[in-house]
């Protein structure tokens, strides 16, 4: 850290679409809709790996933050330092990052703020926007699992699952795009929000994409969670679909019993930092643009005494059901062996954490890890016995859909 590093944060007035403000391909954001955080610059780095990675990131921000000297006219959450965040999947996995942004611009309902970093010359808010750059012409490739050996993935799964060895893996598969020219993640983004205005749209160190479940959220000694497991989807997009697949996944009984697991390990990693935990009866449905999901939004109040960061949470409920399995130790095998692929930082936790160790943390999915020219797209799908390989195949490609329209931005 250099000497003398300070950060202040005062309010400002309404700066705008916030995705407009990222300067390069360099983006940092977390965005639901036009409320969240976009960053820029760099003032620090912390990268790490292994089962550990969440206690080294968190003692690592804690100290950090203890040394910088804080102004904070906001007091909110997001305000003073923020650390954009993500994680691996797995804890073999190289590649989990914090990052904190020289300049951050934050934005909750009608306040909006402006944090900045200085080194005992004053703030810098220098800021030459580079013009957004189209995907232009795209060819599509296999990338380390191909979709033939992916189906083969689901039936060895389900033919394990009916011997009785687990109850649920999620498995998944990745595809490359591959441009002319070095893709923009601000072009990524911005189709994404335009699709998906009510998901979680983010940035971190090249992994872009649009989550719609959203792993942690901690704000003092509240923490919520919303969990997604059980999936449909339509050819078409009209009304009467919309509640004909929210009436169909209702009403699955493989789709009920893959989101309870998914519920249950929620509940059962987090239930022992929380002195309350309410879970509602029964799952609601939210629908997206191309798929529906089954969706139950858990809340619950930490131990006062020695409330968990938002850090310490991860590591606690990573990896639920959701994207891992059931029970936990076997899936996360389970998926090792059949993927055959590093999913990096695909199904990792992604968001950002405060000062406070406040913040949001997402399920990294519908999403696509740029690298220079070339995009490595990532799906995949809960598995369970009763799970129908050809079925889990459909199911993948069209939550693919999401990265790969807003990638070529064929409806604009």
């Amino acid at each position: 850290m250099p000497a003398g590093l300070g950060v202040s944060t005062r309010p400002v007035d309404d700066p705008g679409r916030l995705l407009d403000l990222l300067p390069d391909d360099r983006a940092l954001c977390w965005l639901k809709g036009n409320d969240g955080l976009v960053g820029w610059g760099e003032v620090a780095r912390f990268s790490t790996s292994g089962p550990h990675r969440f206690a080294e990131a968190d003692a690592w921000w804690r100290s950090f933050t203890g040394r910088l000297a804080v102004r904070d006219e906001v007091r909110a959450p997001g305000s003073g330092p923020v650390a954009f965040a993500s994680f691996t999947f797995a804890d073999t996995s190289p590649g989990s990052v914090l990052i904190v942004p020289r300049v951050l611009v934050g934005r909750h309902g009608d306040q909006s703020w402006i944090t900045e970093f200085s080194a005992g010359d004053g703030p810098s808010t220098v800021r030459v926007v580079a013009p957004v750059r189209a995907s232009g012409p795209l060819h599509y490739t296999d990338g380390q699992l191909p979709v033939h050996r992916y189906r083969d993935a689901v039936a060895e799964a389900v033919r394990r699952m009916q011997a009785g060895a687990l109850d649920k893996a999620a498995l998944a598969h990745d595809l490359l795009a591959v441009a002319n020219a070095p893709l923009d993640p601000r072009f990524l983004l911005r189709g994404l929000i335009r699709r998906y205005p009510s998901c979680w749209s983010y940035a971190v160190d090249g992994l872009v994409g649009a989550t719609p479940e959203l792993l942690l959220r901690r704000i003092g000694d509240c923490v919520q969670s919303r969990v997604l497991a059980g999936t449909s989807w339509s050819e078409t997009a009209g009304a009467s679909d919309v509640d004909a697949l929210a009436q169909q996944l209702l009403g699955s009984t493989k789709d009920r019993h893959e989101h309870a697991l998914a519920v249950d390990s929620l509940a059962d990693a987090i239930r022992p930092l929380c002195t309350e935990l309410r879970i509602p009866a029964d799952p609601t449905v939210i629908a997206l643009r191309n798929v529906s999901h089954l969706a139950t939004d858990v809340d619950g109040t930490l131990d006062r005494r020695d409330p968990a960061t938002l850090l310490q949470l991860a590591a606690a409920v990573h990896p639920t059901a959701a994207v891992g399995g059931t029970p936990r130790h076997a899936a996360v095998s389970l998926i090792a062996e059949l993927e055959g692929m590093d999913r990096g930082r695909f199904t990792g936790p992604t968001g950002w954490v405060d000062a406070n160790g406040d913040g949001e943390l997402g399920i990294a999915l519908r999403c696509a890890q740029l690298d220079g020219s070339v995009a490595r797209l990532f799906a995949g799908c809960g598995v369970v016995a009763d799970s129908d390989p050809d079925t889990e195949v459909r199911e993948a490609a069209a939550k693919m859909l999401a990265v790969r329209d807003a990638l070529e931005d064929s409806d604009h």
